[in-house]
Parts: structure tokens; sequence; C-alpha cells
């Protein structure tokens, strides 16, 4: 790896507070560009427009995939934006280059049915187990959290009347999101059981300061964990265990809350999305509620809508 190339993702971990496996990401692909530059005599930091289009030009003679092309792309264009802010270099050869054309597919959601289905199956599980994973799936579908966030829940996270939770995002930055009657009460039933994980973690390291905690090295439940644990539930509940995850969750939480008319902003903010555009792949749901709504309400609208 070049000194550009480390400085780079020092400077992610340090200043952005990247999450490490986005600076793994970063780093695979920017040491993929390297490899292939090499290969032609040229370091990263001196690499030309021609150079770049010719990575990407290669990126997708091998079939690569349109969205892992762009990926790879904005990797490129962070780094010589870093390297023109350090006065490494004075442009950036990314500036005038195209991102591929992606067809951003639409989310996968459960239907509410689906949902209460999996909220009625963790329920009937028994024990303290049973009380952790109900916490867990309200929390989830009451505030779609990323998994990485929902697990790594430290203790301070929850407000003093119990209401909002303070949740640490992507690149360090803080929200608030708010929770409703059902999610708060299977918190507080988990609570009164979760010494006894306490215990089986040793509470010794970092475990006693988060919320779900284990004898996992990072002192919580570890996100591969509760994606099974999910699996599980789908299981029990009747449904497709291929269907159900984490993400799915998050999603199906966004796409009800459009649904029963929250605000699109509300629902940026509270998902933690930086950029409005991502959000607005759940417009999908309003879209089918204003064609019910026309096919339901408007007076001529006696033939369905194509």
């Amino acid at each position: 790896m070049s000194r550009a190339v480390g400085l780079f993702l020092d400077m992610m971990a340090a200043e952005r507070g990247a999450a490490a496996n986005t600076i793994e990401s970063y780093g695979r692909d920017l040491q993929d560009f390297e490899g292939f530059l090499a290969r032609r005599g040229t370091a990263p930091e001196d690499a030309q427009p021609e150079q770049i289009q010719a990575f990407l030009k290669r990126l997708s003679g091998a079939g690569m995939a349109a969205s892992t092309q762009a990926r790879k792309l904005s990797a490129l264009r962070q780094f010589f934006r870093f390297l023109q802010m350090e006065r490494m270099r004075d442009d950036d050869p990314t500036a005038a280059l195209d991102a591929p054309k992606t067809d951003r597919p639409l989310p996968k959601y459960l239907s509410e049915d689906e949902v209460d289905r999996l909220l009625a199956a963790a329920q009937a599980l028994p024990g303290a187990d049973g009380l952790r994973t109900r916490a867990l799936l309200e929390i989830l579908y009451a505030t779609g959290l990323r998994v990485s966030e929902l697990v790594g829940l430290p203790l301070t996270a929850l407000a003093r009347d119990g209401r909002v939770l303070i949740v640490r995002g992507k690149g360090g930055k803080e929200r608030m999101v708010p929770m409703g009657d059902p999610a708060r009460d299977a918190l507080s039933a988990y609570l009164a059981v979760r010494d006894g994980f306490l215990v089986k973690a040793r509470a010794a390291g970092p475990a006693g300061q988060f919320l779900f905690p284990s004898r996992a090295k990072q002192g919580h439940m570890t996100r591969a964990r509760f994606g099974q644990v999910l699996k599980e539930l789908a299981v029990a509940a009747g449904l497709p265990a291929r269907r159900v995850s984490p993400h799915v969750l998050r999603h199906s939480c966004a796409s009800h809350l459009l649904a029963h008319g929250a605000d699109l902003r509300a629902l940026q903010q509270m998902l933690g999305h930086a950029d409005i555009s991502t959000t607005q792949i759940y417009t999908h749901v309003l879209e089918e509620r204003l064609r019910s709504l026309v096919e339901g309400a408007h007076p001529l609208a006696r033939v369905r809508l194509d």
C-alpha cells in the first residue's frame, strides 16, 4: 500500500470516524486500483483521468456490476479530494468522470402482517433469551436502526424518559430516534434480566457498557448472531428465512412509516441518511398509496388504473 493511500485511510478513521468495515472496503478498492497502476509504472497519487477510465473499463469488461464500479469510483473520488486538500496534487482527475449508471433496486420489506407474525413468535419465546430477542426486534422495527447501531447500543443511549434513543451512526454523527410504547415495554422487560447476560459475559472488559452484552470480543451481541436469531424467528413464524434479515426489518420500518403518512425528511433524519436521495428509495410506497387513493376515492375511477 502506498503512503498516500495509507494517509487517506488514517484520515478516514481519525477525522471522519468511518467504521472499520468502511475503511476495509476503501482499502480493498484503492489497493485494486494501485495494483492496476503498478503494472503501468504509476503511483496512485499520480494517476491521470485516462488511466482511471482504463481502470473502470477493465472492471466493466470483467463483468463487474455497475453498482460495484460506482462504489470503486466513489472511493477514488474521495481519495483524490483528500490529496487536493493535503496539497499532494493540484487537480482532481475524477472530476470529469461520470459514474456508471445503476438501476437502484427497490428495497425488500415485509408486510405489516408478516412483521406481526415475527413479533408474535418473539413474544412466545421463553426466558431471558426470549425477552432479549423481543426487545431487539421491537427496537429495530420501531426505529429502523442499522444492525451495527442496534447491537452496539451503549447503556447511555437510552434517554432518561426512556422515549428516545441517542444513536451514534455513520461518521460518528449522533441522532435522536423516538420509540413507541411496544418497544419501550419490551426494553423495560429485558432490562430486568440484563444482568444475567452480563454474568455470562463475565462482566469484564467492555461488556458492561453495552445494552446487549455478550461474550463476543466486541463486548456486545454480534451482527451475525442477531441475523441468525432473526432467521430462527422467521422459521418459528412460518416465514421463509431467506426473506428475513436485519436490513429487511429496517426497510420494513421505513416503508410502513411512509405508508402511514410519515414525512420523508423526518424519515431521513430517523434513519440517519446523509442524503435525501437515499431515503427516496422508499417512495415506491407513496406511489402505491396514491394509486390506492385515486382508485378508491376519485369519482371517475370506475376502471382500475393500469
